[in-house]
């Protein structure tokens, strides 16, 4: 084999494995961190972060990772195809936190820049 044809051979391969470097899902959190203020203990809160893939192939949430037992996180299981949108949904139940609160969701994705962090904070009034 000539060295031209080496050279184009290696060109066309790393043309290849660079297109598929660029066919990715990439997920984006508008507000990624929430200030829920002031509640009362018992109250239920509820926060909406929206999610949107900027990339251009579907993106798959895989998991959410949730800190304790008084969260739980509601989303669509479908993928989010290129340039949509969906919610993720996070419930704290302060039934049985009080005083300052700082916790952190992570979201696993196809997104290979993850995981991505999910923040919401406040205050737990004793009632």
């Amino acid at each position: 084999m000539n060295s031209s044809l080496k050279i184009k051979l290696t060109l066309l391969l790393l043309l290849v494995i660079g297109a598929n470097g660029f066919s990715q899902a990439k997920l984006q959190i508008k507000d990624a961190k929430k200030n829920f203020g002031f509640v009362k203990k018992g109250d239920i809160v509820k926060l909406d972060y929206e999610i949107t893939n900027i990339g251009n192939q579907p993106l798959l949430l895989n998991n959410i990772e949730i800190e304790c037992s008084c969260t739980t996180a509601e989303y669509d299981k479908d993928p989010i195809l290129p340039g949509k949108t969906s919610v993720i949904t996070i419930i704290f139940d302060t039934k049985s936190a009080y005083d300052r609160q700082d916790r952190t969701v992570s979201v696993t994705s196809n997104d290979s820049k993850g995981p991505h962090k999910l923040r919401y904070k406040g205050v737990v009034l004793k009632t």
